[in-house]
Parts: structure tokens; C-alpha cells; sequence
């Protein structure tokens, strides 16, 4: 069976919040986390949260934006930043710029693979930084 995750076309397995996501399904049936009508919603979703994590509360390096996307009181935090910073082979200390699309296409997938078990489908995660 597929990770939820991907069932979702909700690679970072965004939980359900008030947000009102561009693409959302109709139907929410996930109680736990959001769940998109394409692969690209999910992805935009993913992004622009790494991005308002930068810009409403001042995350700077991988390891800080981690801590707040997978807190330790739900996640192996420390083992879940070493496994993104292995994926983009980046230093845990590393600043991404999240206004350029290389840098955002690779952390976003590299956080879905962490989430999901398998590598993204780059396609999918460019065609969600194109809808933002």
C-alpha cells in the first residue's frame, strides 16, 4: 500500500489546520492531515510553509526549520535532520535560500522522502514551486 503521504498527495504530511490550501479535495476524509486533489498542491503547500517558517518565525538553518516541522514530541527530530541535511547533502548548520526553486524543489524533497519512504517525483515537486 502507497504511504499516506503520497494517498494524500501530501508529501510532508501537512496536518489539518485552519489554512484553506489552494487544491484542497472537496472532501477532507483524513481526520489527521490534509489531503490535495494533485501532487503539486502538496508540494506548494509543503514550500510555502518552509517559507512562512523563514518568515514569520525567523528559521534560519535546516535544523531549525526541522525542529518546528518535526518536533521531538512527536518525531526522532535529530535523526529526521540528519536524513534531510544526507538527502541534500548539506551541513545540518546550512541556510536555505527559500526564495530560489533549486534549493526549495530539493528540501521539500527531501522532506517527503523522509516522510513517505521514497524519493519524490521531482517533476511533481517543481510543479508545485511553479504554483506558488
Amino acid at each position: 500500500m502507497q504511504p499516506r503521504g503520497l494517498r494524500n498527495n501530501n508529501p510532508g504530511n501537512i496536518r489539518i489546520t485552519k489554512d484553506k490550501w489552494q487544491g484542497l479535495r472537496p472532501v477532507q476524509e483524513d481526520k489527521s492531515f490534509f489531503q490535495f486533489t494533485e501532487m503539486k498542491w502538496g508540494y506548494r503547500a509543503l514550500i510555502r510553509t518552509l517559507q512562512n517558517y523563514r518568515r514569520r518565525h525567523g528559521c534560519q538553518t535546516i535544523a531549525d526549520f526541522i525542529n518546528r516541522w518535526a518536533p521531538p514530541s512527536e518525531n526522532n527530530t535529530g535523526g529526521y535532520i540528519s536524513r534531510v541535511c544526507k538527502e541534500m547533502q548539506v551541513p545540518n548548520s546550512f541556510v536555505p535560500d527559500v526564495d530560489d526553486k533549486a534549493t526549495m524543489c530539493s528540501f521539500a524533497a527531501a522532506i517527503s522522502q523522509v516522510e513517505n519512504g521514497v524519493p519524490a517525483v521531482m517533476k511533481d515537486v517543481e510543479a508545485g514551486w511553479e504554483a506558488l
